[in-house]
């Protein structure tokens, strides 16, 4: 049996346009409920990323939990899966990945807010949240067999999707082409530093993910804005063939064999998703562990994970590919994404890269590592976690020696599945998520209103 060619079929099956629709259409459906929150309440949300109280029960800090959701989405997506995506569906679908950011940021917030609503805790005494709980507390026990998909998948996910294989095989591969060193060295090395961080538990991973986040974010984004200063004269062209792409398709240029409107529908919101996960039901787990009080308020927090994610990173990839023309070249993945950096960086494009794909997709296997833990409390109770643990790095020490084609059909697979439960329960629950917001809005113009009677009372005694 051909079980490459059976993976396909599967994959295209599990992402056909059903899922596509189902994905995008709850984000807009939940966008229009919530009024445009994304755009209406952004400055918020980024302002209160540095200046949430953390006054509620949580076993991290809102940051933390922003940071261990990031670490898990800011990963490979962001360079090998942005490439592979303009690489099969053109430049166009890069826009697809922005429409899909755009409506997945309201789709997060609505995660996020209700792993807090319905989060609970475990045996051990730390937080437990995330679609499994939000299904079973909020929809009622009836609805436990979906909440149980969910937490499968979730597993499933973390040990042969998202949270191993690609990862592993993005930083053996490209430590191997740019610094030469052999796969089983940096696989072994790998397994032991994800070992020595993921037994520690959350408040490890978070403490790693509050440190290396913000820094690796920052570094590339730095330097992709490096390359695109470089090209300066080549952005207007490449935004507007992004664009007229997304709508016309692509037309052989270079190495590139063309690509139709529905290839980069189809490239662009799937990678997009695999990128910043909104609709998953991953971030929300980690939403969930935040010290809040006010599910809405680390749902805002959350929402800025996925802008962050696609709107900026990606969007710096995407540019950079299109704006040194490595997108019609030969290269594919991660070695793309290196033609592009090594075109304004010709000594050391390829450390740069390679410094930056590691991070990125360390972090995102420890975030993953509890994201999978969690789910497998929910199935198993706390006596599966140590098990867990060790079949994880066991894992991760196997993905090295997988093929890339492979491993991009089970992540995705595995994605899709993972994403049906998770979007049947946002939808139920979307009437719980506007009463909830419209109480956070409503304390917050309290407070507003009280500071300003406060204010104008005690300039009354001033005078």
């Amino acid at each position: 049996m051909d079980w490459l060619n059976l993976l396909q079929e599967i994959d295209s099956w599990i992402w056909g346009p059903p899922l596509l629709m189902l994905l995008v259409g709850t984000g807009i459906y939940l966008t229009v409920r919530l009024k445009l929150l994304q755009i209406i309440r952004l400055p918020m949300a980024l302002k209160l990323i540095f200046t949430a109280q953390n006054d509620g029960k949580g076993d991290v800090n809102s940051f933390a939990a922003l940071c261990t959701a990031l670490a898990a989405t800011v990963g490979t997506g962001n360079i090998v899966g942005v490439a592979t995506a303009i690489k099969a569906g053109g430049p166009g679908a890069l826009f697809w990945m922005w429409l899909a950011a755009f409506f997945g940021m309201a789709t997060k917030y609505s995660e996020a807010l209700l792993a807090v609503k319905y989060r609970s805790v475990d045996a051990n005494g730390q937080i437990s949240g995330g679609p499994m709980y939000y299904i079973e507390n909020g929809m009622g026990s009836k609805y436990r067999p979906l909440a149980v998909m969910f937490a499968v998948c979730g597993v499933l996910v973390a040990f042969f999707g998202i949270g191993t294989f690609p990862q592993v095989n993005a930083i053996v591969s490209t430590v191997e082409l740019s610094l030469g060193v052999p796969v089983p060295v940096t696989a072994a090395v790998l397994t032991l530093l994800v070992a020595l961080v993921t037994i520690g538990g959350l408040k490890r991973i978070a403490g790693v993910a509050s440190k290396v986040v913000p820094f690796m974010a920052l570094f590339y984004v730095l330097i992709c804005l490096c390359t695109l200063i470089a090209y300066a004269e080549q952005v207007p062209q490449a935004v507007k063939l992004i664009i007229e792409s997304a709508f016309s398709g692509t037309a052989a240029a270079g190495g590139f064999l063309g690509a139709t409107v529905l290839m980069a529908i189809r490239n662009g919101v799937a990678r997009g998703v695999f990128s910043n996960e909104a609709g998953l039901g991953s971030a929300p787990i980690a939403a969930a562990a935040a010290k809040t009080k006010w599910p809405a308020k680390q749902g805002l927090i959350s929402m800025t994970g996925t802008f962050i994610d696609t709107i900026i990173v990606c969007t710096m990839t995407g540019l950079a590919l299109v704006v040194t023309g490595a997108w019609s070249g030969k290269a594919a993945g991660a070695a793309m994404t290196q033609e592009a950096i090594s075109a304004a960086f010709p000594a050391v494009g390829p450390y740069i890269l390679t410094m930056g794909l590691v991070l990125f997709a360390f972090t995102t296997i420890l975030g993953w590592n509890y994201y999978g833990e969690r789910c497998c409390e929910y199935l198993f109770g706390t006596k599966s976690i140590k098990p867990y643990r060790g079949i994880f790095i066991g894992l991760v020490a196997a993905g090295a020696f997988l093929k890339l084609d492979v491993i991009w059909l089970i992540a995705d697979i595995v994605n899709g599945m993972m994403a049906i439960p998770n979007l049947i329960a946002l939808l139920a629950l979307s009437g719980v998520v506007v009463m909830e917001t419209n109480r956070y809005l409503q304390h917050l113009q309290r407070k507003e209103t009280t500071g300003a009677c406060g204010e104008t009372y005690n300039k009354q005694l001033n005078n």
